[in-house]
């Protein structure tokens, strides 16, 4: 079966930044992303946990994009300037994906 080259950037985020990182991707031509929430972690501020939070304020969301390659610095430059001044993180993998029309 043959596969296209695409990018996987992965995104995490405080999830209430979530609405206003969808709204910038969606403003870079990226038409597909799947949001999953993040039960908990570790990061330079050591352990958390949602565990026992009522609200989103101390959440984390993931959104994940496959996009074509043309279309990564134009995501990368959408997504950082949401990310720069929050709690968040950025990472990009090659992948490789079937019916590349969709991406």
């Amino acid at each position: 079966m043959q596969t296209h080259d695409a990018k996987r950037v992965v995104i995490t985020i405080e999830a209430v930044m979530e609405s206003r990182l969808t709204d910038a991707l969606q403003t870079a031509d990226v038409t597909g992303y799947s949001i999953l929430p993040v039960l908990g972690g570790s990061g330079r501020s050591g352990p958390w946990s949602r565990e026992g939070q009522v609200s989103r304020a101390g959440g984390m969301v993931q959104v994940i994009c496959i996009v074509h390659p043309d279309k990564l610095d134009k995501l990368l430059d959408a997504a950082f300037a949401v990310v720069e001044r929050h709690i968040g993180i950025v990472t990009v993998t090659d992948c490789q994906v079937l019916r590349a029309e969709r991406f």
